[in-house]
């Protein structure tokens, strides 16, 4: 499967175009689970089946993986009659692609491999719907511009949403159907289930133009269910490190109130960072100023990376080394995927083991999320 996968690389981009044409040939009735435009959903596919390829040999992992992905296409419709007629044309690519590579074995390798991913995501599916909606339908309740193309937008479910605080969610908006985008609570749950999102207008973003720019109260949302692993453990004795970038900001906003519910803060020092390139772009600050005023646990602290600013000037990582050590700490990551890779490895150098260090990265994170069980370590912490 690998050696197929890599005669095909040079030509993914037209392999995945080529895969779509044919499902929608042959298959019409699935076109409608899908969106208008297909740049990103073939991206997605790519990096999906990289994934499968290079958990082949983990079962483990690769049952985790399927796991999360089934549970995850219940928002869109996916069905269990839908995964035969997608490998049928997927093995269709796969064998176009890799020409004179493709063989009766590397096709049966493919087969087994497409099947056992089938199963797993349709029974992951079947499971979760015993528990839970596929979507939740909502609508907006409050829209605040808070400048610098950010929005904090306020839904109110039909139906109790169940989340902890650090988890994101997907959402759908009328003005873009089928186009579903992660965003994170700025909160703990709340009894009544509504939920406030940061939402910054990105260029030639739809959803989050639309969000900002056109969103009203009373407009409707769907929302698919709470998803990601950055969740507060029960590290009995390790302080608390906070590290946000831009609308990063919100899932960390939530943990710490979380910790303040928990009554945490007040048994270990709790250090909040905040990067951005410059003072106007130091989102959320004022907030999280006062709330360490509530708080007398809550430290925080702005790094301001390309204006001169007496006290503020500074990287992420430079900031995080002047202040440390961490290695004593239960670290906690959102924002950009620059400011997150150099963050981690800032936080490596000085000793915090990668099992202490939490995020969940960015843009579609069960593409990407870490797998594997948990270490001893973090098992009896």
């Amino acid at each position: 499967m690998r050696g197929s996968l890599a005669v095909v690389a040079p030509h993914v981009a037209e392999l995945a175009v080529y895969f779509y044409d044919i499902l929608f040939a042959r298959h019409p009735q699935v076109r409608d689970l899908f969106p208008a435009e297909l740049d990103v959903q073939r991206e997605r596919l790519v990096r999906g089946l990289l994934r499968i390829v290079e958990l082949v040999d983990d079962p483990g992992n690769l049952v985790a993986f399927c796991s999360r992905l089934g549970r995850g296409h219940r928002k869109f419709g996916t069905q269990s009659a839908h995964y035969p007629a997608v490998g049928e044309c997927l093995l269709q690519a796969l064998s176009h692609y890799a020409g004179p590579a493709w063989s009766p074995e590397v096709a049966a390798a493919w087969q087994r491999a497409y099947t056992a991913a089938a199963d797993v995501m349709a029974r992951a599916a079947e499971e979760d719907a015993r528990h839970r909606p596929a979507v939740w339908h909502a609508h907006i309740v409050k829209h605040v511009h808070r400048g610098h193309g950010i929005a904090e937008i306020t839904i109110q479910p039909q139906l109790p949403y169940p989340f902890v605080a650090g988890q994101y969610v997907s959402i759908e908006t009328p003005w873009a159907p089928r186009l579903w985008r992660h965003y994170s609570p700025a909160h703990a749950p709340r009894p009544n289930s509504q939920l406030t999102f940061h939402v910054r207008a990105v260029p030639g973003g739809t959803v989050s133009n639309a969000l900002v720019h056109h969103a009203r109260p009373g407009d409707p949302v769907r929302l698919g269910p709470p998803e990601g692993d950055m969740v507060l453990r029960p590290t009995a004795g390790r302080d608390l490190l906070f590290v946000a970038g831009g609308t990063g900001l919100a899932p960390i906003r939530a943990l710490i109130e979380q910790a303040a519910q928990n009554g945490i803060g007040n048994a270990r020092e709790v250090s909040l960072f905040i990067g951005a390139r410059t003072a106007d772009e130091l989102y959320g600050l004022d907030d999280m100023l006062r709330m360490s005023q509530r708080y007398h646990w809550l430290r925080v602290r702005a790094a301001v990376s390309h204006e001169r600013i007496a006290g503020l000037e500074g990287t992420l990582p430079e900031v995080l080394a002047e202040f440390g050590p961490w290695y004593r700490h239960e670290a906690y990551l959102c924002g950009p995927p620059q400011m997150l890779g150099e963050a981690m490895q800032a936080l490596r150098r000085h000793g915090v083991p990668p099992h202490h260090i939490h995020y969940d990265p960015w843009d579609v994170p069960v593409l990407t999320a870490p797998l594997g069980p948990p270490t001893p370590e973090e098992e009896t912490d």
